[in-house]
């Protein structure tokens, strides 16, 4: 029989990446009783995913202020719904949770985005970031050929982690122009620690061969990958390769922040200098509030854990930290805009939904989402949009109507466990069930 298990915190936050996990710390050690919930099988969220959480200094540190702090973790957990104010539904195997807080921080991080072109749907492509996820939980890389493309730094992150595995890391394909990079690389000087980061990179990705201008148009193989097709300077090229790693830059997670309603600016959570919603009892901090990466979402997460507990002193500290790693987000996202050229990778018979099956054609009869998902389902499939919605954000420029429970594909077990105990509280409570 399902089980359906109450929880009340002072503060409760929602995801146990590196912002969630500051969050959580600053929130408990001034005082209050903190929970964190995240959907992965343990604490650091993708960034420092499996062994990296023992071996990287700052997760460690992190990871054992954590623990001292007693925050109540639990992780396998996701948050599907929202019943009411100062309430969260979330599930765990057979386990459903009704999460009752008074403040709540949303640390739900992002995920990359993914273009459609021909034969991206091929066995062995997949995201630049889901295949360093894989190979931390043990897939084997070692002489494999691998190709990266997309846009960002996360590609030139993911070429050195897969090379310290013995992965034949062929090319790194950056859509961006050297025009582009080299003001990046300018906006860099000003920024030290990103410097010695990139130095660190240099050496790790010593001859690996980086191309801008560069981006895939098709991959082919008969059941699984076999060659990418790629555009390189206006010329096209093929290359044989075991792995095609995509990543066009990130987009944040608001499903839950949507479905609060709080307020939602160019695709971002907007939060004031408190890392405050638009709701009162809402903090948002990392990847949803803007594309920073991994200091700024810690310097976020410091703050909105803070302010949370009500030591708004504390956190006020941390304001100028942030806004120094703010100003570099701001450089970081426009270096890495998507060129207009890729709107034209798919073909009519590229399919764009994966979940449903819908292809470019039958999408490009419609002038809105709504209208795509009613006729054709797209979005509708188990990642619920996740994967199609920013692909036809950006082919289209369309952009979801709403955000509705439950946001993750859930248990009809759970469900009815949730409302079965509910019918029986009632029946308790007045004497009877008519």
């Amino acid at each position: 029989m399902n089980n359906v298990i109450r929880q009340h915190f002072d503060v409760l936050v929602v995801g146990a990446g590196p912002a969630g996990m500051a969050a959580a710390t600053c929130a408990a050690e001034s005082g209050l009783h903190v929970g964190m919930v995240d959907d992965n099988p343990g604490i650091g969220g993708q960034i420092w995913r499996g062994d990296t959480i023992n071996s990287a200094t700052e997760a460690k540190h992190w990871a054992q202020r954590l623990g001292a702090a007693k925050v109540d973790v639990a992780c396998g957990t996701r948050v599907f719904g929202h019943p009411g104010t100062g309430i969260l539904l979330a599930e765990r195997g057979n386990d459903v949770y009704e999460l009752k807080y008074r403040k709540l921080v949303l640390a739900t991080g992002a995920r990359e985005r993914f273009l459609p072109f021909p034969g991206w749907t091929l066995l062995n492509v997949m995201g630049a970031g889901g295949l360093q996820a894989l190979v931390k939980s043990g897939l084997p890389i070692e002489g494999k050929r691998v190709v990266i493309a997309g846009t960002g730094p996360l590609l030139l992150a993911v070429a050195a982690y897969l090379r310290h595995h013995q992965a034949n890391v062929l090319m790194v394909c950056e859509q961006q122009s050297w025009t582009s990079l080299v003001r990046f690389g300018v906006e860099l000087l000003r920024q030290p620690q990103k410097i010695r980061q990139a130095i660190s990179l240099q050496g790790a990705l010593g001859g690996i061969p980086f191309v801008p201008n560069c981006w895939p148009i098709e991959a082919m193989g008969r059941d699984s990958l076999e060659r990418v097709v790629i555009r390189r300077n206006g010329k096209t090229e093929t290359i044989v390769c075991d792995y095609l790693a995509c990543g066009f830059h990130l987009v944040p997670n608001t499903e839950i922040a949507e479905l609060l309603a709080c307020e939602i600016r160019n695709g971002y959570v907007h939060v004031d200098e408190f890392q405050q919603t638009s709701r009162a009892d809402v903090f948002c901090a990392g990847e949803p509030t803007g594309i920073g990466g991994l200091d700024l979402s810690i310097a976020e997460g410091q703050i909105a854990g803070y302010a949370a507990a009500g030591n708004k002193s504390a956190a006020k500290m941390l304001c100028k930290t942030r806004g120094k790693m703010k100003r570099f987000a701001g450089v970081l996202d426009n270096t890495f805009t998507l060129r207009p050229e890729l709107r034209s990778l798919p073909s009519q018979t590229t399919i764009v939904c994966r979940c449903e099956d819908v292809d470019y054609s039958r999408l490009s009869r419609h002038t809105s989402w709504r209208a795509a998902k009613l006729d054709t389902r797209c979005g509708m499939g188990p990642c619920q949009g996740r994967v199609c919605g920013p692909a036809t954000r950006f082919l289209f420029g369309w952009s979801p109507d709403s955000v509705r429970p439950p946001i993750f594909p859930t248990s009809l077990a759970n469900l009815g466990a949730l409302s079965s105990q509910s019918i029986t509280e009632h029946c308790e409570v007045t004497g009877g069930c008519a």
